[in-house]
């Protein structure tokens, strides 16, 4: 309560500025003046939950605390719970921490190269399926790392996804995919090594960066997750961007999610003058 709206902030009900008390049998807060009631966890992952805060704080511990990411079963394990409140739990995060890691553009003149890569994640290597989930990377070194969903690699797909999050006149490095052919022409300072002829670095030109992250997530899948549903990829994609874009101050990880919450990330319901969602 303290986190979202302070000791004292203006109330709906009746326009004064008010100290809230906590309501009796309800997880509310009523306006000391008009009983206006307020909940602080409306708009939250952990908004209707009867799972105490307290275990909800310890599996977002986890999920920062972790390189490979957690599974539903553990949660179950190491929280007590139900495997269906568990799974609930850690989709919630999940999302949460996708949100919470806003995309900021990479690269642009004077700084580091942006590498930009696809990979192929999931299925059953079935020979003339294709089941795989296509998921295309952009990072800066030394900085953040973006994901996006594609449905193909064409260069009518891929493109659009750099121009919305690559800076104008940054250096972009790929491998020789005909699918980044037209970036020069985009604006961008693009070199390309040919991975078909084992050529993997040329100069500062290399994929080694977006390489590693893919690596990373597709341990995470083998070893953690076991089996991803395109329906849950961006998610999960979500994240392993968060940890990644604050690898170097993991010491953060944890504050800045539960601090988030009191951003106006989500949508806040709207409540009634006895506190009853209307929205």
């Amino acid at each position: 309560m303290r986190v979202r709206y302070g000791e004292r902030h203006k109330c709906q009900g009746c326009g004064k500025s008010a100290h809230y008390y906590r309501a009796k049998k309800r997880q509310s807060y009523a306006c000391e003046y008009c009983g206006h009631q307020v909940y602080p966890k409306a708009g939250t992952p952990f908004e209707r939950s009867r799972t105490s805060l307290h275990s909800w704080f310890f599996a977002m511990f986890l999920f920062c605390a972790s390189r490979n990411g957690v599974s539903a079963k553990e949660l179950q394990r190491q929280l007590g719970v139900t495997y269906k409140t568990a799974w609930r739990m850690a989709r919630l995060i999940r999302e949460y921490m996708a949100q919470v890691d806003d995309d900021t553009p990479l690269g642009g003149p004077g700084r580091k190269p942006v590498e930009a890569d696809e990979a192929y994640i999931g299925g059953k290597d079935k020979v003339g399926k294709d089941d795989k989930t296509i998921v295309f990377g952009m990072v800066e070194r030394g900085g953040d790392v973006v994901t996006k969903i594609v449905k193909d690699k064409r260069a009518t797909t891929l493109i659009p996804h750099i121009l919305d999050n690559v800076n104008k006149g940054a250096r972009v490095a790929t491998d020789e995919s005909t699918s980044f052919g037209d970036l020069t022409k985009e604006g961008f300072h693009h070199g390309t090594v040919n991975h078909s002829r084992k050529k993997y670095v040329r100069g500062e030109v290399h994929t080694n960066t977006i390489e590693g992250f893919w690596n990373l997530f597709k341990c995470a899948y083998r070893g953690t997750y076991i089996h991803l549903s395109e329906k849950h990829m961006p998610s999960y994609l979500g994240e392993f961007e968060y940890r990644w874009n604050l690898r170097y101050d993991p010491h953060l990880m944890l504050p800045v999610l539960l601090l988030a919450f009191s951003k106006p990330t989500l949508r806040q319901p709207s409540l009634s003058k006895d506190g009853q969602n209307v929205a």
